[in-house]
């Protein structure tokens, strides 16, 4: 996963010291609970992320805050991202490459915009990342402490889980081919096809078996598509199946998706029957 340049990640430096410390010595200390909320985190229902190219998302959320807390200063930042496991241990982490943007909004609250960033081509993601997360939201008030030589006890940290859910979806293509054309009314068609997703581990597409996938018709004219039959990919996402001609029209396959894989529809075929 891609590393966030997060100031929260103070949480986890001072983690590291408390096991690094000699027995003889205090603990380091900690930040302190900082009065702050968060609510109406909004977030896509799903990412689709592809072999190369970068994908961003973005949410929004409100940030509540106490009297107290100065959230307008430099050094105050809040961000969200996606988790999975526990918020206090997470197994893995997405998140954006920079804080959230936040605006006044009453004298307690923000309204807070930002981004979600992957990066396929960089190996942030794995196969076994596909699927639904967690999304959380953080901030993180330095007051006035020097980030490299900081006296935690002076810093304010608030995290929150279970503000929302998001899948990240392989990225799927389909095609359709109908021949022959033109045909004459009354023969039979055959229409082809591939069903492929990205792999994240080799960045490339591979074609996707066992997949049920609809053949749709729509005739000439008709922005209007009827479901002729559902057909299931090959080994190699591979489609074949044949119809009778009957009026000219366009074939096309719809693949509805799965929980780890994104909905694709193939762009449209026209078939000229004489």
């Amino acid at each position: 996963m891609r590393t966030r340049a997060t100031v929260a990640a103070v949480t986890g430096a001072l983690a590291l010291a408390a096991f690094a410390a000699p027995a003889a010595h205090a603990a380091p200390a900690t930040p302190y609970p900082m009065n702050v909320s968060f609510s109406k985190l909004r977030i896509t229902s799903s990412i689709k992320v592809g072999t190369t190219s970068e994908v961003s998302t973005t949410y929004s959320y409100t940030l509540t805050h106490g009297a107290e807390v100065k959230a307008t200063a430099a050094d105050f930042f809040s961000d969200a991202y996606l988790y999975r496991g526990s918020l206090d241990d997470p197994t893995a982490t997405v998140e954006g490459d920079d804080f959230a943007t936040c605006k006044v909004a009453t004298s307690t609250t923000l309204t807070c915009t930002g981004t979600i960033d992957v990066y396929p081509a960089d190996g942030d993601l794995t196969a076994a990342d596909a699927g639904k997360w967690s999304v959380a939201a953080e901030a993180t008030a330095f007051n006035g402490q020097n980030p490299s030589k900081p006296d935690y006890s002076k810093i304010g940290f608030k995290d929150q889980g279970g503000m929302g859910t998001t899948s990240l979806l392989r990225y799927s293509k389909l095609t359709t081919d109908a021949s022959p054309e033109p045909v004459k009314k009354g023969k039979t068609l055959t229409v082809t096809g591939t069903l492929t997703r990205a792999s994240w581990d080799y960045n490339k597409y591979y074609g996707y078996g066992a997949q049920s996938v609809q053949l749709q018709f729509a005739k000439k004219g008709s922005t209007t598509w009827s479901t002729l039959k559902t057909v299931k990919t090959d080994a190699g996402g591979k489609l074949k199946t044949t119809v009778t001609a009957s009026a000219d029209g366009s074939f096309r396959y719809v693949y509805a998706g799965v929980s780890t894989t994104a909905a694709v529809t193939s762009a449209a075929d026209a078939v000229d029957v004489r």
